[in-house]
């Protein structure tokens, strides 16, 4: 495998910028009202389909710490065959989906009206800011190869 060069100690005023956006989206999705496990679950769920095994192990690891159903968090990968997730949680992972894969259906219609629904239109824009700011992470990490922790 080729060595890469980590992106983020590369260049790290960038990187800290992305820090700082992360933080202050983070902070305004939960002060407009967003479950901190809701924004978890959908870092999780866009992380497993970028295939950022850096990420995916730093929020499963949150979303364990925030007292999340083990259960659930295995079940994100097919969270449509689980019947584990609520229809508001459905909305966001679908909506996490939706942006993640823009080339797939470039968010239609139906996923961003739902999502609407349950969040309303002062939850929906932070939410979105929310899986568009993981998707820059996991495209960094994934460019420069980060792997998670060992084990211990």
């Amino acid at each position: 495998m080729t060595d890469r060069i980590a992106v983020g100690p590369a260049t790290p005023d960038l990187y800290r910028r992305l820090i700082e956006l992360h933080t202050a989206t983070d902070q305004e999705a939960v002060a407009a009202g967003l479950d901190q496990r809701l924004l978890e679950l959908v870092r999780t769920r866009a992380s497993q389909l970028n295939g950022c095994a850096f990420c995916v192990d730093m929020h499963t690891t949150a979303l364990a710490k925030l007292g999340e159903p083990v259960r659930r968090v295995h079940a994100l990968a097919v969270w449509r065959e689980s019947g584990f997730f609520d229809e508001k949680e459905s909305a966001a992972l679908e909506l996490a989906e939706s942006i993640t894969e823009l080339s797939v259906d470039h968010v239609p219609d139906e996923v961003y009206d739902e999502a609407l629904h349950h969040f309303g239109a002062e939850q929906l824009p932070h939410l979105v800011w929310v899986i568009t700011v993981i998707n820059a992470f996991n495209r960094l990490s994934v460019t420069s190869r980060n792997a998670p922790p060992p084990v211990s």
